[in-house]
């Protein structure tokens, strides 16, 4: 039998993914199997554990039945995934003790609120702004308000963890529990300059240290899988939150690389020469571990990107909202002044203003819906700018161009929009698995199959080139309506309170 794939799984926010690739770095087989999310009537927003690990199982199946057709071994596991998404299960029972709370739920307001004396401080140490997107919060709501966490913690059973630390339990059936860096980075209690678990935040969250995944490199040894027949004793030897895997997918490690991901929300990331001075506009987060090295990296969230354009169709009322509304901006060759900003759960990066509100501004009575499916195409593009310039000024630096993946850069026309704005070329990658890949490289890091980034830089990156091509005079003309529009969107708020 031949030797050679890695079984790579990206659990995202809708879909898993499962990849399997070969020692060539390139993909040779890939499934996909949706994943729900659950809108409760309260606002939370949650995802079912058991079903997460359900649709890991599906796409692990496929996966193997091509294995074995193809008379190829699977040598390791790695694993990328949605992140800040906080669960909480029981290590005798092995069961979860609540839905997982998703990286989109605000329930933690309230505790955020109360948590504001130690804003400084959580921003000083983890690199974090105190919001409702990080995983401390929602494990100190879950141990407020559920009587089994309460239990399962004064039986010192209680285990919390992010999906990867999850499907790590289940794999290894409770062997392991785990996490690496990058995740560990997005949860607001990690210390970025002693890379342990603060405890003076433990405390202030009131979180338990014994509940909480051990630490490791993003590429290296998680445990053996145990809990499927067919991979017993495959080890598992990756694993990255999917915005850093994405990061690494795209192939190039050098301080300056910048790169969105486009999808529910989007995420932006540049690499830095070491942990950069706290900044206000932007998180700070670790990129990768590999063999001990801690790679750096700014960070700026955009809550509602690909949401923006799916709320919309469903405003519109159109059937298959996101599609139908992208086809809907295509009739039209621009929003022709209207500006929409999607700040319907506030503003992320580079604004980080929670009480925003989400306005549409700029109306005239010849507008039409497909205007207004326009403008959120364009608020896409807009958001991306407000961070990558952000990101500029922090680095000092002119960065050169934008790496771009995720479902919504099959767009052709906002990613030549995004690169018009950006006054920069956009390089967007063929490859729509881009964080399964960056995974199951790290794990052909851990395998020996390449033993170097540069290496890895010498990979086929395949990519289509988007090249400025508007007049600066329209291009800051546009981009002033927009900051105009988002200035709009907060004195709405502020004048609300």
């Amino acid at each position: 039998m031949l030797s050679g794939l890695v079984l790579a799984i990206d659990q995202g926010t809708t879909n898993t993914k499962t990849l399997l690739v070969a020692r060539s770095g390139l993909t040779v087989f890939r499934a996909s199997h949706p994943v729900a999310l659950i809108h409760r009537s309260d606002g939370f927003v949650e995802q079912d554990p058991i079903l997460l690990w359900e649709s890991v199982c599906m796409g692990i199946a496929e996966c193997l039945r091509y294995a074995a057709q193809a008379s190829q071994s699977i040598d390791a596991v790695a694993i990328s995934n949605q992140r800040e998404t906080a669960l909480a299960w029981d290590a005798e029972t092995g069961k979860p003790i609540n839905h997982a709370i998703s990286w989109q739920c605000g329930r933690s307001a309230e505790i955020c609120r109360r948590m504001k004396p130690h804003a400084a401080s959580i921003r000083a140490k983890t690199g974090l702004p105190l919001a409702t997107l990080i995983s401390a919060g929602k494990w100190a709501w879950l141990l407020e308000n559920s009587e089994a966490a309460q239990a399962s913690e004064k039986a010192g059973t209680l285990r919390l963890g992010t999906v990867n630390s999850w499907l790590i339990h289940q794999l290894t059936k409770g062997t392991v529990h785990v996490t690496d860096f990058s995740n560990a980075s997005r949860t607001g209690i990690l210390n970025l300059e002693s890379l342990t678990w603060d405890a003076e935040l433990l405390e202030a969250f009131k979180i338990p240290l014994a509940s909480m995944p051990d630490l490791r490199s993003s590429s290296g040894s998680f445990g053996q899988v145990c809990a499927l027949p067919e991979l017993d004793g495959v080890p598992i030897l990756a694993a990255i939150g999917d915005s850093h895997a994405a990061m690494f997918g795209h192939g190039k490690y050098a301080a300056g690389a910048t790169k969105a991901t486009y999808g529910t929300g989007s995420s932006l990331m540049s690499l830095t020469p070491c942990l950069a001075a706290d900044l206000p506009a932007l998180a700070r987060t670790i990129a990768w571990s590999i063999n001990g090295q801690t790679q750096f990296a700014l960070e700026g969230n955009i809550a509602m990107t690909g949401a923006a354009v799916q709320w919309v169709g469903e405003f519109l009322q159109l059937t298959d909202p996101a599609q139908r509304a992208v086809r809907l901006a295509a009739s039209v060759s621009d929003a022709a002044g209207v500006y929409f900003v999607p700040a319907m759960v506030g503003l992320g990066a580079p604004h980080w203003d929670s009480a925003a509100r989400g306005t549409i501004t700029g109306l005239e009575r010849s507008h039409t819906a497909a205007h207004m499916a326009h403008a959120a195409l364009d608020a896409i593009a807009y958001q991306v700018a407000d961070v990558f310039l952000a990101m500029q000024q922090a680095a000092g630096l002119d960065l050169p161009a934008l790496d771009a993946d995720g479902g919504a850069t099959r767009n052709s026309a906002l990613m030549q929009f995004q690169a018009n704005i950006l006054g920069k070329p956009v390089l967007r990658s063929v490859n729509e698995e881009l964080s399964a890949l960056g995974a199951a490289w790290l794990a052909g890091l851990a395998l020996g199959w390449w033993t170097s980034l540069s290496q890895l830089e010498e990979l086929p990156h395949h990519a289509d080139q988007f090249l400025p091509a508007m007049e600066a005079t329209l291009r800051d003309r546009l981009y002033s309506g927009w900051k105009s529009a988002v200035k709009h969107a907060r004195l709405l708020a502020e004048a609300s309170e």
